[in-house]
């Protein structure tokens, strides 16, 4: 089933995308700066950013679209719910050990994805119920 990319929709897609790739090129560029300044692996923060660029991409791509499967947008949501899952994940597995602001980097974007997450599933729930 097609879903229309509301105004609605299209913005929180957006969004993500922008605040996604800006932190994919802050991890990407950073890690060596970031690494001590937050107590987290440079690896691990570069390989993050890595990640994300495709995701910035499927934003981009969806959100410029009329339409797109609802699967596509339930995807995106779950990618979002994924990544605040594996944030908070990290810091409680002990395979890291940020310092206090290392645990705030975390759990700030932690928290703003899943805000993302919460707006997309609004969009979808909006566009859906105008389909109807």
């Amino acid at each position: 089933m097609n879903v229309s990319v509301t105004p609605f929709l299209r913005n929180a897609l957006l969004l993500d995308a922008v605040a996604s790739g800006a932190t994919a090129l802050l991890a990407i560029v950073g890690a060596p700066l970031l690494a001590p300044l937050l107590g987290l692996p440079q690896d691990l923060l570069f390989w993050a950013g890595v990640v994300l660029v495709p995701f910035v991409a499927f934003l981009l791509i969806t959100a410029r679209r009329q339409a797109v499967a609802r699967l596509a947008l339930i995807d995106i949501i779950g990618i979002n719910a994924l990544w605040v899952a594996a944030s908070l994940g990290l810091l409680v597995s002990g395979f890291v050990s940020p310092n206090a602001l290392g645990v705030a980097f975390v759990v700030v974007q932690a928290v703003a994805v899943a805000l993302f997450a919460e707006l997309q599933f609004i969009g979808l729930r909006r566009a859906t119920a105008q389909a109807a």
